[in-house]
């Protein structure tokens, strides 16, 4: 029952994320916002969404898991109200301060530390790896239909009523944990954060792996298809819905990998390969070639995150479990929030295909190092 709930809570966020990714850049400027507010306001909404993971679970110690996932879901609502009503400028970029503006992926904010940390106690251990890949898979199918109902939204009321919508799903995500047993808590109190020694170098490769994903975000790849092919955008739709669904259905595929092979088996030996489809992406002699590629990259490039999820969750106590994903993941982010400057960088030379060889090497570079350093360093179910 306490699983039902979370995924409950989880898809649904996923679904509203999935919408406000879309519609937030053109509601704002509707709203009045010239560019460069816009851009800080996102900008706001990346860094509060990274870092915010920290505050939660040093909540979730003081007050418990479910009250603080509850409070979650009440910034979202505020989020949603302040993006519908509001109208003056300075409220609008103050959307972002929530962490939950849904610029984010689905796996930042401050409900992932906790949520995560609830998912290891709602299982058993030994069912802990196909759990995060459950949890993965519902984040991911919801967020894409969430992007697809974007598509609705034609004008100002119809982004308006959206975000009203927004406010609606936060709601429900603060009820629903409230229904969950007090099996969810830590088993005993203690300080969020004291296990830093092991996750120092794993944080470390994170933010490379992150660092990396920053040369081929989706939009780069989507100019590199169009510069180099001419892709216009009725076909660079499709191609990134049926991205979006190979990355939610290879984590179930993870989570059956990870209990048979092991947790830093299958992310490393999912991701390295994914990452020399990527170098061979430049030398595409055609369009479809070039997709299939992508499509082939993506279909493995994923495989590693419900891995990581679990991995990290189970190399420190229960009680600390919230602090070790806030602290991984603010380190991904501090790292992604490179994303724009390289962005920019690798837009002015896409043509030429550097951002595949970047990502790609710095990506290797992870994998290897990862395995190295951590192949024998067991989860405490795997052992």
């Amino acid at each position: 029952m306490d699983r039902a709930l979370l995924l409950g809570a989880r898809g649904l966020r996923a679904f509203g994320f999935g919408f406000a990714a879309v519609l937030i850049g053109v509601h704002l400027e509707t709203r009045g916002l010239p560019p460069a507010l816009i851009g800080l306001t996102l900008g706001l909404g990346l860094a509060a969404a990274s870092l915010s993971g920290l505050a939660t679970a040093a909540l979730a110690s003081r007050i418990g898991r479910r009250q603080t996932l509850a409070v979650s879901g009440i910034l979202m609502t505020l989020t949603g109200l302040d993006l519908a009503l509001a109208t003056q400028p300075f409220l609008l970029v103050a959307s972002g301060l929530t962490g939950m503006l849904g610029a984010a992926s689905v796996d930042l904010g401050p409900f992932a530390s906790v949520e995560q940390s609830v998912l290891a106690e709602a299982v058993p251990a030994d069912a802990r790896n196909v759990a995060f890949a459950r949890y993965s898979l519902t984040g991911g199918l919801f967020n894409a239909a969430g992007g697809l109902s974007a598509t609705l939204a034609n004008g100002a009321g119809w982004t308006k009523a959206f975000f009203l919508f927004y406010a609606a799903i936060g709601l429900a995500t603060a009820a629903l944990p409230m229904l969950m047993s007090a099996r969810v808590e830590a088993p005993i109190a203690a300080p969020p954060f004291g296990s830093f020694k092991p996750l120092a170098g794993l944080a470390a490769l994170f933010a490379l792996d992150s660092l990396g994903g920053g040369f081929v975000a989706n939009a780069v790849i989507a100019y590199w298809l169009h510069v180099r092919f001419g892709a216009d955008a009725s076909l660079l739709g499709p191609v990134f819905a049926a991205v979006a669904v190979l990355q939610a259905l290879s984590y179930e595929v993870s989570g059956r990998l990870s209990t048979r092979f092991g947790l830093v088996n299958t992310m490393v030996f999912t991701h390295l390969p994914s990452n020399l489809l990527l170098l061979l992406v430049p030398f595409s002699p055609s369009l479809p070639w070039a997709i299939a590629l992508l499509l082939a990259r993506f279909a493995l490039s994923q495989m590693d995150v419900p891995a990581r999820q679990a991995y990290v969750v189970s190399i420190v106590p229960p009680a600390e479990r919230a602090g070790a994903v806030a602290m991984t993941g603010a380190v991904r982010g501090v790292a992604q929030s490179f994303g724009p400057a390289l962005a920019g960088i690798a837009i002015g030379v896409a043509a030429f295909g550097v951002p595949f060889f970047a990502a790609g090497g710095l990506k290797i570079v992870y994998d290897l190092a990862l395995f190295k350093a951590f192949r024998n360093r067991r989860a405490e179910h795997e052992r």
